[in-house]
């Protein structure tokens, strides 16, 4: 068993930042495969960014490449989004999620079996 708590959501202006924290609690951290989802009021929650159990592969959604970043710390059991150059379009609940048998990068929400509550972001225009 696993528990995720995310942490770091707000209100921001377009074009500012954000650094989403996901804390990590439970058994051996490395042999999760992690990942950031997020939903928007209406919409299907969708894939954001996913990182492999040793940390050395990052994936992301086309929309947010090149401006997050996904990372781990391993000492301190937590997963990190940067998030830069936000959208009010990006304004959202963000998800973190994690896997132990999954495949890393998955863009699947079925592919996770624990979620975290979610941390609220919005971008203003």
């Amino acid at each position: 068993q696993v528990q995720l708590g995310e942490s770091g959501g707000g209100l921001v202006q377009a074009g500012g930042s954000l650094r989403l924290s996901c804390a990590v609690f439970g058994r051996a951290f490395s042999t999760y495969v992690m990942g950031w989802f997020r939903q928007a009021p209406g919409k299907e929650r969708e894939f954001v960014s996913g990182l492999s159990r040793s940390g050395g592969f990052t994936y992301y959604a086309d929309s947010v490449n090149g401006s997050f970043t996904i990372s781990k710390e391993n000492a301190k059991n937590a997963v990190y989004l940067q998030m830069n150059s936000l959208r009010p379009k990006e304004t959202a609940i963000y998800y973190c999620t994690a896997s132990d048998e999954g495949t890393s990068g998955s863009t699947r929400p079925a592919s996770y079996n624990y979620w975290g509550q979610g941390t609220q972001v919005t971008v203003s225009s």
